[in-house]
């Protein structure tokens, strides 16, 4: 069996920074985030900072890095566990739903930062991009186990289900952020139950 990897000291305390640092940019958001502001919510100096960080576009992709991460870990690794195919991508829309609308407090990082640096180039945007393409290649893997499961058509697009998977989560952050649904996160399971079903394979009608 592989040993666990230990964190230096150091380390620890650099994962700890990137924890506090992203729950502030959840909600100043991610381009109010800087050394400077970091250091008022931690009561750490800024020279101590800036030993982790050297610049506020650093500390800001490493935000994003720790972020995608802890998504990984909490959602991702978490939904491989399920039995493949339907029952997979089931637990990976609950387990984003939840890390959604429970990881930070003010919201899912990416979907906000995503509105702020959208037209923004550099290595910020280049950064959410990568984090995109990875969700969204996940989920199109997922749906096409689906497909050879046996549990979905032949004739669904991964691709054209993933992005109506990821518009649902979208739709549930709005309402829920913004709107303040209480019913936000029935509402997208409602929604994603009625996109699987338009995927299943039809039951065979005993002649």
């Amino acid at each position: 069996m592989t040993a666990a990897v230990r964190m230096t000291k150091g380390e620890q305390t650099r994962e700890a920074i990137l924890e506090e640092a992203a729950e502030l940019a959840s909600l100043v958001g991610l381009g109010g985030l800087t050394i400077g502001t970091l250091a008022a919510a931690t009561k750490l100096s800024k020279s101590g900072l800036y030993a982790h960080f050297a610049s506020k576009e650093a500390l800001q992709v490493d935000v994003l890095q720790h972020a995608r991460e802890s998504f990984t870990d909490r959602v991702v690794r978490v939904a491989i566990k399920a039995p493949r195919g339907e029952p997979r991508l089931r637990a990976l829309f609950e387990g984003w739903l939840a890390w959604q609308s429970g990881a930070y407090a003010g919201g899912c990082l990416f979907v906000n930062a995503a509105s702020e640096f959208d037209d923004q180039p550099g290595p910020v945007r280049d950064e959410l991009v990568r984090a995109e393409r990875d969700k969204n290649e996940t989920v199109t893997v997922v749906v096409r186990s689906a497909v050879t499961e046996g549990h979905f058509r032949p004739d669904v697009d991964p691709e054209q289900l993933a992005y109506e998977f990821e518009g649902m989560l979208l739709a549930q952050h709005h309402a829920r952020r913004l709107m303040n649904d209480p019913r936000a996160d029935e509402r997208a399971m409602r929604a994603f139950e009625r996109l699987v079903d338009s995927c299943r394979v039809a039951p065979r009608v005993a002649g």
